[in-house]
C-alpha cells in the first residue's frame, strides 16, 4: 500500500514543489515520488486559485471549474482509502496517518463545495461561498488539502523505511548465522536463507537508490550497494575457505574482513536511508579542490554586485586552504619533479593575482565605492584565470597518473603471479609478490584521492572515495587469499577464494576507466547522467517479480556450483569422467549465475541459452554414466575411469 500510494518505487530527496508562498504545506517533502503524486494536485489547484478576479463567468468557464473541483475531490477520496488502509495496518502510524486522512478528506470536500457552480444562477442567486466569491477560503482549503495530503505522503515512506530497516536487521541476524557456522552442511543452508534475505533488501535499496534525487545520495547507495554485491561472493568463498581450513589464520583473517566490510556497508544504506548516522552527526564530505575552486571564484565574481559582501580576510584565507589542498599533489613521491615545479609556479602566480584583487578592492572601498572600478574588475578576471589554469593543470596531472596506472596494470601480472606462488606453495614468493601488490594498491588509493579532487561533481568525488576505499580493502584481502592458498596449495576452495578477491581487484579497475571516462567528459562540458553511459546494449526490462526470480536462481545456481566443487574435491580420482563432467556443469553453472549479475563471458540470451542446452546434454551423460554404474554394481562389474564398462 505505502509504494502504490507514493507511486512505482520507494522514494527520494527533494525539495517541496508546493512551497511557493502562497501553498507552503509546512512540510518538507522528501521523495521524488512523493513529489511527483504532488505535481498534478497542485496543478489542478493552482488552476483553480490562479484565475483572475474579474473573471467572465460564462457557462463554460463554470463547468471547466466544477470539473477541476470534482476531480480533485474524486481523487483525494480515493488517495484517503488508500491512507486509511495503510493506518489499518500499521497500528505505530494510526493516529498519525488517520489525523491526516480525515483531514484531507475535509479539504477536499471544502474545495468540491467551493466549486459546485454548475450554472450562473447558482453561482450569482443562492448566496453561498464558491471559488469567485470567497478567495480566501479557497486558499486555505488549498493549504489544508497539500498539507494533509502531503503529510500522508511522508508517513507512507516511512513506511518504506521501515520496510528497509526490516530488511537489513533480517540480513544481519543471518550474517551472524553465516558468521559462526561449523559445519559446511549448516552453511549451505544458512546462506540459502541469507541468499533470499539479500535479493530482499537489493531490490529494496535498488528502488529507493533510483528514486533518490539527492545525487550525493544516489551515488552513496549505489556504493554501498555494490560494496554488498560484490561482498555477497566474496563471503561465500572466504566462509568456504575457513570451513575447509578452520586452524589457518590467514583464512580467519581473511574473511572477518568480509564481514566486517559487510556490516559498514549495511550500515551505510541505513544512514542515506533515515539521512542520519549511528553517531548523530552529520556526514559531510572533504572539501575537494574543485569544490574549493569554484567557491573560490563565486566569491571573487560576487565582488561586482557588491563591494562588501565578504570580507578581504575571508577571501585570503580561503585562498590558502585550497592552496594547502594542492600539497596532496606535490608532496606526492609520484609527481614528476616538472609537474611538481609547474604546479607551485601556478600557486604563486593565484597568491600574487589575489593579492593584488585585495589591495584593489581595499582602495575601492577607500572610496567608498558602490560598485567594482575598472582596475578591480581586471584582477578580478586574472584571479579568476590563474585558479582556472591552477585547476586545468591539476586535472591534468591527475588524468595521466590515472591513465598511465591502468595501462600499466592492465595485464594483471601481480595478481597472476601471487595466483601461480599460492598454488606453488611458495610462501616466500608470495611475500614478494605482496609486497609488490601493496605499492600498488598505494598508488591506486593516491590516485584515487587526486581525482577525488579535480572530479568536477560531488557524485564523482563519492565515486573516487569508493574506489579508495575498496583498493584500500582488497589489497589485503588478496594477499591473505594468496597466503592461504600457499599454506594449502592443493585446495581448489582456496584457489577460488583468490580468483574472487583477483576478479575483485580487477573489476575495480575497470571501474576507474569508466570513472576516468567520466570527469574527462565533466571538464570537457559533455556531462551527461552520471554512469548513464555504461551500458552499451539496451537490456529488456524486467518487472520485480522476474528480476527477484532471476537473482535467487543466480544464487542458487552459485552454491550449487560450490557444493559440487567441494564434493567433486574430496574423490581420489580426480581424472574420472564423472568428476570431469561435473566440474564442466559447475564451471557452466558458476558462467550463468555471473550472468545473472551482467558478468562473465555470457553477454546475450542467446549465449544462455545455448550454455543452459549445454548443460542439459552433460547433465544426460551424467546420467547414463549413472545408470551404468548402477548396471555394473548389479552385474559385479566396474566402471572404467573413462567412464566405460569393462569386465
Amino acid at each position: 500500500c505505502a509504494a502504490s500510494l507514493v507511486g512505482v518505487g520507494s522514494a527520494g530527496m527533494a525539495s517541496s514543489p508546493c512551497g511557493d508562498g502562497n501553498f507552503d504545506c509546512g512540510l518538507q517533502i522528501q521523495t521524488r515520488s512523493v513529489e511527483q503524486t504532488l505535481i498534478p494536485l497542485v496543478s489542478q489547484i493552482t488552476t483553480l486559485i490562479n484565475h483572475k478576479d474579474k473573471l467572465k463567468k460564462t457557462e463554460k468557464t463554470l463547468r471547466a471549474v466544477q470539473r477541476v473541483g470534482q476531480a480533485v475531490s474524486v481523487a483525494v477520496g480515493r488517495f484517503v482509502v488508500v491512507g486509511e488502509a495503510i493506518a489499518a495496518e500499521n497500528e505505530d502510524l494510526k493516529d498519525e496517518m488517520g489525523l491526516a486522512c480525515f483531514e484531507a478528506r475535509r479539504a477536499g470536500t471544502a474545495i468540491a463545495q467551493l466549486t459546485d457552480v454548475s450554472s450562473l444562477e447558482q453561482c450569482e442567486g443562492d448566496g453561498r461561498s464558491t471559488v469567485f466569491s470567497d478567495r480566501t477560503g479557497m486558499v486555505k482549503a488549498a493549504r489544508m488539502l497539500l498539507s494533509s495530503v502531503t503529510k500522508v505522503l511522508v508517513l507512507a515512506d516511512c513506511i518504506v523505511i521501515k520496510q528497509i530497516i526490516s530488511s537489513r536487521n533480517k540480513v544481519l541476524v543471518t550474517l551472524e548465522q553465516l558468521e559462526r557456522v561449523s559445519t559446511f552442511q549448516e552453511f549451505v543452508q544458512i546462506f540459502s536463507q541469507f541468499g533470499n534475505e539479500m535479493v530482499e533488501f537489493a531490490h529494496l535499496t535498488g528502488d529507493r537508490q533510483n528514486d533518490l534525487k539527492d545525487e550525493k545520495k544516489r551515488a552513496r547507495m549505489a556504493a554501498a550497494r555494490a560494496v554488498l554485491e560484490k561482498c555477497t561472493m566474496m563471503l561465500l568463498t572466504a566462509s568456504k575457505t575457513c570451513l575447509r581450513h578452520p586452524d589457518c589464520e590467514s583464512a580467519r583473517i581473511n574473511k572477518e574482513a568480509v564481514f566486517q566490510r559487510m556490516r559498514l556497508a549495511l550500515e551505510q544504506v541505513i544512514e542515506i536511508v533515515t539521512d542520519t548516522r549511528s553517531g548523530g552527526e552529520a556526514r559531510a564530505l572533504p572539501v575537494s579542490i574543485y569544490a574549493g575552486i569554484k567557491d573560490f571564484k563565486v566569491k571573487v565574481e560576487g565582488l561586482r554586485d557588491s563591494l562588501y559582501c565578504v570580507s578581504c580576510e575571508a577571501v585570503a584565507a580561503q585562498l590558502e586552504a585550497l592552496m594547502e589542498k594542492t600539497e596532496d599533489f606535490t608532496d606526492s613521491a609520484y609527481t614528476s619533479h616538472e609537474q611538481r615545479e609547474t604546479i607551485i609556479q601556478l600557486c604563486q602566480i593565484t597568491r600574487q593575482e589575489t593579492k593584488q584583487l585585495i589591495n584593489t578592492w581595499r582602495h575601492a572601498q577607500s572610496l567608498k565605492a558602490k560598485e567594482a572600478t575598472d582596475e578591480m574588475e581586471l584582477s578580478i578576471l586574472k584571479t579568476c584565470q590563474s585558479v582556472s589554469d591552477l585547476r586545468r593543470e591539476l586535472h591534468r596531472v591527475a588524468v595521466g597518473r590515472a591513465t598511465e596506472l591502468l595501462k600499466l596494470h592492465s595485464d594483471h601480472l601481480v595478481l597472476q603471479a601471487l595466483k601461480a606462488s599460492g598454488g606453488d606453495g611458495n610462501l616466500e614468493a608470495v611475500a614478494d609478490y605482496a609486497g609488490t601488490l601493496n605499492e600498488h594498491k598505494e598508488q591506486l588509493v593516491e590516485t584515487c584521492r587526486l581525482l577525488c579532487h579535480i572530479s568536477g561533481t560531488e557524485p564523482l568525488e563519492i565515486t573516487c572515495i569508493h574506489a579508495e576505499e575498496t583498493f584500500r580493502v582488497i589489497g589485503p584481502q588478496i594477499i591473505s587469499a594468496a597466503q592461504t592458498l600457499a599454506l594449502h596449495p592443493t585446495s581448489k576452495i582456496a584457489k577460488e577464494n583468490l580468483d574472487v578477491f583477483c576478479e575483485a581487484w580487477e573489476s575495480q579497475l575497470c571501474d576507474i576507466a569508466i570513472l576516468l571516462k567520466e570527469i574527462n567528459d565533466v571538464f570537457e562540458g559533455r556531462r551527461g547522467k552520471h554512469s548513464a553511459n555504461l551500458k552499451t546494449v539496451k537490456a529488456a526490462k524486467l518487472d520485480a517479480e522476474e528480476q527477484t526470480t532471476i537473482a535467487k536462481l543466480g544464487l542458487e545456481l552459485c552454491l550449487l556450483t560450490s557444493d559440487v566443487d567441494s564434493e567433486v574435491e574430496r574423490w581420489d580420482e580426480q581424472d574420472h569422467e564423472m568428476v570431469r563432467l561435473c566440474q564442466i556443469i559447475s564451471s557452466m553453472a558458476y558462467s550463468m549465475y555471473l550472468f545473472t549479475r551482467g558478468e562473465g563471458l555470457l553477454k546475450t540470451t542467446l549465449d544462455l541459452f545455448h550454455q543452459a542446452e549445454v548443460r542439459q546434454h552433460s547433465f544426460s551423460l551424467i546420467g547414463f554414466l549413472i545408470e551404468s554404474v548402477r548396471s555394473a554394481i548389479k552385474s559385479n562389474e566396474s566402471p572404467g575411469k573413462d567412464g566405460s564398462i569393462y569386465y
